[in-house]
C-alpha cells in the first residue's frame, strides 16, 4: 500500500495533543512522530511544515543531543504524500513549486540538522516517507517494514532536493533503480542496497531505535556534532582549507574531553556537559 487517496483534517500545530507532528523529550533525546495513524501517517502540506520547523527548533537547542524521528502506532513511518491534496495544492507546476519549497526546506533541515537523528521505521517507508529516512544518520526497521518511491505510477518525478538524501546514502545506480522500476521492496532488500542501517523484529524496532539513541547521547554530544560536519565536508569532495582540517583538532580544548579521559583512566562513565 504505498500510496493512499485521503481526505485532510489538520489539527492545529501548537496544539501538542493533536498535532500531526509531536514532539517528546526524553532527557537529551528527543522523539518526533508523525501523527495521522488513522491515515498511515501520509504527509500533508501542515505536516512538511510542521516537522521542518520542528527540526530547526531542535537542531538550535544545546540540550538535545539525539533526535529520533518516527511514524505514529506501527503500520507505518509514512506512505509518501497524501494524494488527496495534489487537487487542491500541486494541481500544476506553479502550486507544486510552492509546496515543493515547504518539502525541500524541511529536507534541508534534516540533511544539515547537527544533532544526530536516528530513523525508527515501523512497516511502510515509501516516497517521501523514505526520503525523510534517508536524511537520517541511523536507520533502523523491522523485519516486515517496506520501501520504495512508486511515483513514476503517478506520473511524478523526485525533484533535486528530494532527491539528494537517497543519491548520497545508496549511490546513483541504485537510486535510479528504485525510482525507474517503481517497486516496493522488503526490508532485507533494503539493507542490502544500504538504504536502512539494521533490520529487526519487528516487535523490536522501539526498542533498538531508543536505544540506538540512548547510546549516541551517552557520548560526548560535540564530538557527535564534529563527526557529522566532517562526514558531510567529505562527502561533498570539496577542498577543505586550512581551518577545515585545523577543526580536526579542536576537541582537545573541549571540557569533554578531559572528563572524557579522566573517567576512562578511572574506569568510570563520563557525565559529558557539551562544553
Amino acid at each position: 500500500m504505498p500510496f493512499c487517496l485521503l481526505d485532510e483534517n489538520t489539527n492545529p500545530p501548537g496544539d501538542n495533543v493533536t498535532s500531526t507532528v509531536l514532539t517528546e523529550r526524553r532527557g537529551p533525546v528527543a522523539v518526533v512522530s508523525l501523527n495521522r495513524p488513522d491515515k498511515l501517517n501520509a504527509l500533508t502540506k501542515t505536516m512538511w511544515q510542521a516537522l521542518g520547523d520542528t527540526v530547526l527548533a531542535l537542531s538550535a537547542d544545546a540540550e538535545v543531543r539525539c533526535i529520533v524521528l518516527r511514524g505514529a502506532g506501527t503500520k507505518s513511518f509514512a506512505p509518501g504524500n497524501d494524494i488527496a491534496e495534489f487537487e487542491t495544492d500541486r494541481a500544476n507546476a506553479a502550486q507544486a513549486r510552492a509546496y515543493g519549497a515547504l518539502m525541500h526546506r524541511t529536507l534541508d533541515a534534516l540533511t544539515t540538522c547537527p544533532v544526530p537523528l536516528v530513523a525508527m521505521i515501523h512497516g511502510i517507508c515509501v516516497g517521501g516517507g523514505m526520503e525523510i529516512a534517508a536524511a537520517c544518520d541511523v536507520r533502523i526497521c523491522g523485519e516486515s517494514s517496506r520501501f520504495g518511491a512508486p511515483i513514476n505510477k503517478l506520473g511524478l518525478v523526485m525533484a533535486h532536493a528530494e532527491l539528494s538524501a537517497l543519491v548520497g546514502l545508496v549511490g546513483p545506480a541504485v537510486a535510479l533503480e528504485i525510482l525507474l522500476e517503481g517497486r516496493v521492496f522488503g526490508a532485507a532488500e533494503a539493507l542490502q542496497k544500504g538504504l536502512v542501517s539494521r533490520v529487526v523484529a519487528d516487535g523490536e524496532v522501539e526498542h533498538e531505535a531508543l536505544a540506538a539513541a540512548d547510546r549516541i547521547a551517552q557520548g560526548a554530544p560535540l564530538v557527535a556534532r564534529w563527526h557529522k560536519k566532517f562526514v558531510r565536508q567529505l562527502a561533498a569532495r570539496a577542498p577543505l582549507s586550512a581551518a577545515d582540517l585545523d577543526e580536526g583538532f579542536a576537541c582537545f580544548d573541549t571540557e569533554d574531553f578531559r572528563i572524557g579521559y579522566r573517567a576512562f583512566l578511572a574506569k568510570q562513565t563520563p557525565q559529558f556537559g557539551g562544553r
